[in-house]
């Protein structure tokens, strides 16, 4: 691998709503610690998901081994999911949450033809700060598919989850103070030297910093917990108007750095109920939302504000169809559809 950095060799992050080749998935385990004691009610949830995006682009799931993908083909057939275009990859891992484990895709235009035009950047990954291990084989996925796919791999030796970043593609990056700060990542580096990781791997030249996660977050405060991208010019970001809430602060304090930006359209999303399990708090947002070619994928929970969500992002995102699907059991595992998924772009 060259000694540039991926930005010096014209590469960068594409939006979300940029073309995708696939969507890649990481199927949970029963042995897994993400669904304790609800195992059985979380499979159903994913084969809906690829149900929705077979008919636009291929999905590929890393199992466990070829006795664990034939149990997946069964339940797929079971479940009315179409298999054409789904393909298994026997790349282990102990748990599902592939935006973070898995690879980000980093693509060039022009320049050095030989220079591939698609690469992989492949980050640490520690499971949020060393809370479940073990996680030595999710750590290893980005490399089984930059060798799947034939691409050349940067690593930058740092910890980084696909969660808790988000770009527009137009060289801006969405991040929290209270994830990538926290000591139980990178505590050898400050701020600057974080963003110059972010701009020398991802190809952004502006980073914009929030921040404090949603209450129940285990990741410390993912930013697809919160506020995303919808456009390059356009960002949707959580809103709690109960006082009460303990997310009512941190979200008014996101809302408020970002209408202080001065330069983006900023669109309120709405929170759902306070969602609770065995007495736990449960993350449960709307911006968990994936972006797909020509569906958007969003999490809804049995709640009053379910069409009030699906509508904000039905407007923001006028060419895709915005199609809800229900993550009461997904929540429990404290990730919904956009934690469970990776795009790879065309």
């Amino acid at each position: 691998m060259s000694s540039q950095t991926p930005a010096q060799l014209g590469y960068r992050m594409p939006a979300e709503w940029a073309p995708h080749a696939a969507t890649w998935l990481t199927w949970p385990r029963p042995e897994g610690i993400s669904f304790p004691d609800k195992y059985d009610t979380v499979p159903p949830v994913y084969a809906e998901l690829i149900r929705n995006l077979v008919p636009y682009e291929e999905v590929h799931i890393n199992v466990w081994n070829a006795e664990k993908e034939e149990w997946v083909r069964g339940l797929l057939r079971k479940e009315k999911t179409p298999l054409e275009r789904v393909f298994f990859h026997h790349f282990p891992a102990y748990e599902p949450w592939c935006r973070d484990h898995g690879p980000l895709f980093v693509t060039r235009t022009g320049g050095a033809s030989v220079l591939a035009s698609r690469a992989i950047v492949d980050w640490g990954y520690n499971a949020w700060g060393n809370k479940y291990p073990p996680f030595d084989l999710d750590d290893a996925i980005p490399q089984h598919i930059a060798r799947y796919r034939n691409l050349p791999i940067f690593s930058p030796a740092i910890v980084m989850e696909g969660g808790s970043i988000e770009v527009n593609g137009q060289g801006t990056l969405l991040t929290t103070e209270g994830c990538l700060l926290n000591p139980n990542r990178n505590p050898q580096l400050n701020k600057p030297q974080i963003e110059q990781y972010l701009c020398d791997f991802l190809g952004v030249t502006n980073v914009i910093w929030l921040g404090e996660g949603i209450a129940g977050d285990d990741t410390d405060g993912h930013i697809d917990d919160m506020t995303r991208f919808v456009d390059a010019n356009t960002i949707v970001t959580a809103v709690e108007p109960d006082r009460a809430d303990a997310n009512h602060e941190p979200l008014k304090d996101n809302l408020r750095r970002l209408r202080a930006l001065g330069k983006f359209k900023i669109v309120e999303l709405p929170m759902p109920r306070h969602i609770e399990y065995k007495g736990q708090r449960l993350p449960a947002s709307y911006a968990k939302f994936y972006i797909a070619n020509e569906v958007v994928l969003v999490p809804t929970y049995r709640d009053p504000n379910d069409a009030r969500a699906i509508e904000v992002l039905q407007r923001c995102l006028p060419s895709r169809r915005v199609i809800g699907i229900d993550s009461m059991e997904l929540i429990w595992g404290l990730g919904s559809f956009h934690c469970i998924t990776q795009q790879e772009p065309a």
